[in-house]
């Protein structure tokens, strides 16, 4: 296709426009409704076949090209849609008018890209050398999440590849990373529940005290990665809620720690998974508590496809040059794009989106968040680009 960058470049403003309404009408995962809408009826009135209630509150979109040759080539690009729990700091005029609810991760900036992309594709299909699919996924935020029930709905069906991108503040704007294997990391969450004995805060020995029984919990929980997970394999154990006791006098008698693990190869998560059970049953037994640990698996780490990777470093020092282009480290968060790379190859790709000179720093899941919009012109010229190669059998 001749200047997919010139033709995105005309599209920018209503990428802004696009992605500033979604940012003031942010919707929940699971809750998608007009978000889906909005998308949806974009795509059916570029004349492109839809489908909605993908999985939830999915949509597809389909372009088929008119420049097939040979075998007939799929290529899908996917954007989550759903925004989080935050209440929004930030003093504009695209601030979230949904009170606690915004678009603290770039969602609505995926959303905004990949639509410029299928406009873009359906405006000269006729060039396009294969057929391409929407992915508008809902519930990115909350295991199990929607990547997994828009498979099942038949949302790759027939796909050959599959990309992906997500903006990412702590890399500047105007540069890209990839990088082949894994790229992030299981992300699962644990739930340890404690029943000792309460009682009187002055007569301890007539109790079994849950706040002391968790608090040992915690140490010895981050043991594991420092004393039974080989050093060389990245691994995480991090206790983010602590819950116990009513009253300054009152032994707890009930305590719950909530948490999550990362890791990136399942010999570690297996191992991590193992000696967490034994320490909450030998925590037990020693101080004579009953606990109980409900491990729930997340999504699993994204694995990127090695081809598929090195085609996004030709793609993107062609686009950015090379001076822009760079290879990602770990992120020890976690994303269900792993699902689509486990059934097709494919490839996850970030596009920094942070410029600390303009005031744009916050971290993502921060109620100051926001992020630096010429990324989206960056993500749409990596999308198209990354499927125009795929379909037009490029390996440059």
């Amino acid at each position: 296709m001749n200047s997919i960058t010139e033709r995105l470049q005309s599209l920018f403003p209503d990428m802004v426009e696009w992605r500033r309404h979604l940012h003031r009408h942010p919707e929940l995962s699971y809750g998608e409704q007009m978000t889906s809408a909005f998308v949806a009826g974009k795509l059916a009135e570029w004349g492109i076949e839809v489908r909605t209630g993908v999985g939830g509150y999915g949509v597809t979109g389909t372009v088929r090209g008119g420049r097939s040759r040979g075998q007939r080539l799929t290529a899908a690009l996917r954007a989550d849609m759903d925004a989080l729990p935050i209440q929004d700091g930030k003093s504009c005029d695209y601030a979230s008018t949904v009170p606690g609810v915004m678009h603290a991760c770039g969602h609505d900036a995926h959303t905004a890209a990949l639509l410029a992309v299928a406009k873009m594709f359906a405006e000269n299909k006729d060039e396009l050398p294969g057929d391409v699919r929407f992915l508008f996924q809902p519930a990115e935020e909350i295991s199990p999440g929607g990547a997994a029930p828009m498979i099942a709905d038949g949302a790759l069906d027939g796909v050959d590849r599959v990309y992906g991108v997500h903006l990412w503040t702590p890399f500047p704007a105007g540069t890209v990373y990839s990088a082949p294997g894994p790229v992030m990391a299981a992300a699962d969450e644990f739930i340890i529940h404690i029943r000792g004995k309460g009682g009187h805060g002055g007569l301890p020995h007539q109790t079994v005290d849950s706040i002391l029984v968790g608090s040992h919990l915690v140490v010895n929980l981050q043991t594991i990665v420092s004393r039974s997970v080989d050093p060389t394999e990245p691994g995480v154990v991090s206790i983010g809620k602590f819950q116990a006791g009513n009253g300054f006098n009152v032994i707890a008698e009930k305590c719950s720690i909530n948490g999550t693990v990362r890791s990136f190869d399942d010999k570690v998560r297996e191992t991590i998974v193992s000696r967490m059970e034994r320490i909450c049953a030998h925590t037990g037994e020693m101080f004579g508590a009953d606990i109980q640990l409900d491990y729930k698996p997340g999504y699993p780490p994204v694995v990127n496809d090695k081809a598929e990777t090195e085609r996004f470093f030709r793609v993107a020092e062609s686009l950015f040059g090379a001076d822009r282009v760079q290879a990602s480290p770990l992120i020890m968060a976690g994303e269900d794009f792993s699902y689509y790379l486990q059934r097709v190859p494919g490839c996850f790709m970030f596009v920094g989106a942070g410029n600390p000179a303009a005031g744009i720093k916050a971290p993502h899941h921060h109620p100051m968040f926001d992020i630096d919009e010429s990324a989206m012109l960056q993500s749409a010229q990596l999308l198209a680009s990354m499927a125009v190669s795929y379909l037009s059998g490029s390996s440059r």
